[in-house]
């Protein structure tokens, strides 16, 4: 089925590096699945084919969406993330991904950068810009691309075809980009998890702890401590930023993490829940098949189904 792209009604030089920047991106993501590139913290998507929703854990990223559509859930919020979008995510974020445009002559394609938090805090006092206060304080944002923001990232994924030059010019390319994006529409909500002090920050804190930490018993008291805030203000403020508690997160993590174990290491289910912090494998079981639709053993046999299909 054919559909018309947001960037069609966009300008005709962004439409252009948007449609650049597609076919760059579709040699980097031959198969279906996420792909490395010559540049450690920018990854590749494809898929050739909608898919279920599948939980997991979007990492503090900048992504673009270059073909296809993909629905993001958190919490009660649906995002449609779509050409012409780009996704700016701050803290690690639980969510349910689908595809929900795709085929195998016009794959879904997106390209994922990570950031690197140390950089961004370092290049937040030279911003003089003012930054538009964010509308909410979601660790999770759509915003429309603009020139400003494709140009680097279009910069960069050339440059992925020049080894020699990218250990120079990449770090340059991304500090741009960095700047781009405080500076612009989401800059505001950028900033606040970069800046000491702030709530935002103190809840990145405590997201940190928690990835850390998922496999001990959660006291919310000492998480809050750790952070410098008081109980009920951790709750308020980390519900707004991640749409869970403190202890819906920790379960989440703990949950991914078995599934990984299971599936890679090959673990029993007994074993995977005692490593992640469960005490009673039956209990493990049953969240497990509430959280991922299935229960571990069956769920990672569809799991490795899928991927030797794939």
């Amino acid at each position: 089925m054919q559909y018309k792209p947001l960037y069609e009604s966009i300008p005709a030089q962004l439409q252009q590096d948007c449609e650049d920047l597609t076919a760059l991106i579709e040699r980097y993501a031959p198969t279906e699945g996420t792909h490395d590139t010559p540049w450690a913290p920018l990854t590749v998507f494809r898929a050739d084919s909608t898919s279920t929703p599948i939980c997991t854990l979007y990492e503090p990223s900048f992504g673009l969406a270059l073909r296809g559509a993909k629905q993001i859930v958190l919490g009660q919020e649906a995002l449609v993330f779509e050409p012409g979008r780009y996704l700016l995510t701050s803290v690690d974020m639980p969510v349910l991904a689908q595809v929900l445009r795709a085929e195998p002559d016009e794959p879904c394609l997106c390209l994922k950068l990570r950031f690197d938090l140390q950089r961004l805090r370092e290049l937040l006092p030279e911003v003089r810009a003012p930054r538009t206060p964010a509308a909410s304080s979601r660790g999770i944002a759509l915003s429309a691309i603009d020139g400003g923001l494709l140009d680097p990232v279009l910069r960069l994924v050339r440059l992925l075809d020049q080894p020699e030059d990218l250990p120079v010019l990449g770090p340059l390319l991304e500090r741009e980009l960095l700047y781009r994006l405080l500076t612009g529409e989401q800059g505001a909500r950028l900033a606040q998890i970069a800046t000491a002090g702030s709530q935002g920050h103190q809840i990145a804190r405590a997201i940190h702890w928690l990835r850390e930490h998922y496999h001990r018993p959660l006291r919310i008291d000492e998480l809050a401590a750790q952070v410098n805030m008081s109980t009920s203000s951790l709750h308020h403020h980390f519900r707004a930023v991640t749409a869970v508690s403190p202890l819906q997160y920790q379960k989440q993590l703990r949950l991914q993490e078995a599934r990984r174990l299971l599936l890679t290491e090959r673990c029993d289910v007994a074993t995977a829940a005692h490593r992640v912090g469960y005490e009673s494998p039956s209990q493990f079981s049953r969240e497990y098949s509430r959280h991922f639709g299935a229960p571990p053993l069956r769920d990672v046999v569809r799991l490795r189904v899928e991927a030797s299909v794939a």
